[in-house]
């Protein structure tokens, strides 16, 4: 029997901190992407809801595969259980990281004058 993977993925989007679970992370067809299938949330069986559980899940409601730019993820874990999926803000500054080219433009070299 194969064993089933969970993948705790850690991103940057404006200014706060996703933590999502999915049982499929791969660099995907899209470059500079990572592409993240199969999300997971916890089940609605207890009384107690989580606020930010819920608004994740509903900012992802019906998602079947999202792509996520590579310089915004913080960390990708492959973990034993699910843990909450949450949003946090970004704690330690509130200068916003840029988004810029992996590769830089490249060309004559005249054209940079």
């Amino acid at each position: 029997m194969a064993a089933s993977h969970i993948f705790k993925v850690l991103f940057i989007h404006q200014g706060k901190v996703y933590e999502l679970y999915a049982r499929k992370v791969s660099h995907g067809g899209l470059f500079g992407f990572i592409e993240v299938e199969e999300l997971i949330f916890g089940e609605r069986s207890t009384v107690v809801v989580d606020p930010t559980e819920e608004k994740i899940k509903s900012e992802f409601h019906e998602v079947k595969r999202t792509y996520l730019p590579m310089h915004s993820v913080l960390r990708i874990d492959e973990v034993k259980k699910q843990g909450v999926s949450k949003i946090s803000v970004l704690e330690g500054s509130n200068v916003a990281q840029f988004p810029m080219p992996i590769y830089p433009p490249g060309g004559d070299s005249n054209a940079r004058k």
